[in-house]
């Protein structure tokens, strides 16, 4: 299967335990309580956070004709959003980067396909790097849905020598979410 999995990564708060040793009778500080409370303009519906893509087979003929393939579309789905918190979100996808095409996503380790990476762009053909923010999506009260497109790229050597590996693939991006 040729997949590829993109999670939503959200930092809210910590709650940290710290146990102290216990004396015999003494009575001490032995737990800490710690987090944050925070407003979010948006939130991901359940079941929505996890994203995963399917690109079925690829013909390595086609990469070595066009050297990507068509984009796949994906949305992010935003629920419940309040502009009086946030107008705008901003996107940013991390994963590990493919050293032959920066800002594409290398497949992971034990996938079977190699000379190939996954990009990601907007509906339009914008790439959209791994481990760099977007341009700002404006916000719309309610719901919202961010439309995106996913594609597998050959890398340029394995083009150019025809040595693209054939097999299964698996990658996996996490999207973190910067609301303004």
């Amino acid at each position: 299967m040729n997949m590829i999995g993109i999670a939503c990564r959200r930092v809210l708060g910590v709650v940290a335990l710290l146990l102290g040793g216990l004396g015999s009778g003494a009575a001490a500080e032995n737990m800490l309580f710690h987090g944050a409370l925070v407003a979010e303009p948006c939130v991901i519906p359940p079941g929505k956070e996890l994203i995963q893509l399917d690109f079925g087979s690829v013909v390595d003929k086609y990469l070595y004709l066009n050297q990507r393939t068509h984009g796949i579309s994906l949305v992010i789905q935003l629920d419940e959003c309040d502009l009086s918190v946030s107008k705008t979100v901003t996107l940013t996808f991390t994963g590990t980067e493919n050293p032959n095409l920066p800002g594409l996503l290398l497949p992971q380790a034990g996938s079977q396909a190699a000379g190939i990476a996954i990009g990601l762009e907007t509906p339009e053909g914008q790439p959209l790097p791994l481990n760099q923010s977007s341009a700002k999506y404006p916000l719309r009260a309610g719901n919202n849905g961010i439309q995106l497109r996913a594609y597998v790229r050959g890398e340029p050597q394995a083009i150019a020598q025809k040595n693209i590996t054939h097999g299964a693939f698996n990658a996996t991006a996490t999207f973190v979410l910067g609301y303004e």
